[in-house]
């Protein structure tokens, strides 16, 4: 029997690390599914397997647990997926936080949240360029050292010769011969190794995540669909980061194995309670740090996080000013005093949370 042990083993924060980064920044995922796509046809989709580790974690370390809920219900705006912004003179906009996932219950809106989308005239997602992928991906090939390593470096130079062998072997498992991606920079690898064999069989048959299925339906309704980032930003963003951050947190994930599919797991079901402020005290405290790890967890935060943010409500306050519109991201971004919904009050918008 498959334990519950993301948390119980005491794993490599990295890996959280990384989970973190694949939720605040859904551009990767679709390339996970491209490299899903150039292996092996699978019969039919494997079965979701991962388990909610804080309910394991209530069984063994309930202080640990209690030391989490306390440091999330201090978590400004850390309860809530929907939020309603007003400005005196226009109509009301709404913010709402998605996870990047195809998994039913996440992309199944609750009623509040489906009334608000259904009455929008405009809806605000991170970018809209993951709608036309061929168009993306030609616009990103002019910058190709976001996505590939352009000089004599590879994935493997970066490596222990241990390290390499595990990189390799879980590759080879999934259906990638690692030569086909030796040039491949690591973030771009991420999601494939990261999110369950469920998720990526998933969205290889055309399922789309919760942000992209909302984008569908409202072109379908008639709606206007405007981005707050390019694909490029993204990538930027992520590039940002020191290599070693990339590197160490893939083969860190590489490791855990299904394990991860614990943590994706868990987070759905922090995600269904709306419980967001849980989400930061998760990838913080479940499991231990030493100084270095500090810094490069500040460097994450600072760059997938709080800039994005502020660059998000910079390009989106016009754009809700003029009321009507749902603007959905990625619920990581809402919660904190550097959160989507501190930095909208911060821009003048009346905002109250209007799923509780």
């Amino acid at each position: 029997m498959k334990r519950i042990s993301a948390i119980a083993d005491r794993a490599s924060l990295p890996a959280l690390k990384l989970l973190a980064a694949l939720n605040v920044m859904f551009l990767v995922l679709f390339f996970a599914v491209a490299l899903l796509l150039a292996g092996p046809a699978r019969a039919q989709a494997p079965a979701c397997t991962g388990s909610d580790m804080l309910a394991d974690l209530a069984k063994r370390d309930p202080a640990l647990l209690a030391k989490m809920e306390a440091e999330a219900k201090k978590t400004l705006n850390g309860e809530g997926l929907l939020w309603k912004l007003e400005k005196p003179g226009s109509e009301p906009s709404w913010l709402y936080g998605t996870m990047h996932v195809t998994d039913p219950r996440v992309t199944t809106l609750e009623p509040a949240a489906q009334k608000a989308f259904d009455a929008s005239r405009t809806m605000v997602m991170e970018t809209t360029d993951v709608l036309d992928q061929k168009a993306m991906l030609a616009g990103l090939m002019a910058q190709p050292d976001l996505m590939m390593f352009t000089d004599g470096t590879t994935l493997t130079s970066l490596l222990s010769p241990d390290d390499a062998k595990v990189v390799d072997a879980a590759l080879q498992a999934r259906g990638i011969p690692p030569a086909s991606v030796a040039k491949m920079k690591p973030w771009m690898l991420s999601s494939m190794v990261a999110l369950p064999a469920c998720e990526l069989t998933r969205k290889a048959g055309g399922a789309p995540v919760l942000d992209v299925l909302l984008a569908q339906q409202a072109k379908a309704a008639g709606k206007t669909v405007k981005g707050l980032e390019s694909a490029a930003d993204q990538l930027r963003a992520m590039a940002s980061l020191p290599m070693e951050f990339h590197v160490q947190g893939l083969v860190e994930t590489l490791k855990l194995g299904d394990r991860m599919d614990d943590v994706i797991e868990t987070m759905v079901i922090l995600y269904q309670r709306g419980d967001t402020g849980m989400f930061w005290p998760l990838f913080r405290n479940a499991l231990p740090s030493d100084s270095s790890e500090d810094q490069g967890y500040a460097a994450f935060e600072a760059a997938m996080v709080t800039a994005r943010n502020k660059t998000m409500v910079e390009r989106g306050a016009p754009i809700l000013a003029e009321g009507g519109a749902f603007m959905a991201v990625g619920a990581l971004h809402l919660p904190g005093p550097d959160g989507l919904v501190e930095l909208f009050r911060k821009a003048g918008f009346t905002v109250t949370v209007a799923d509780r």
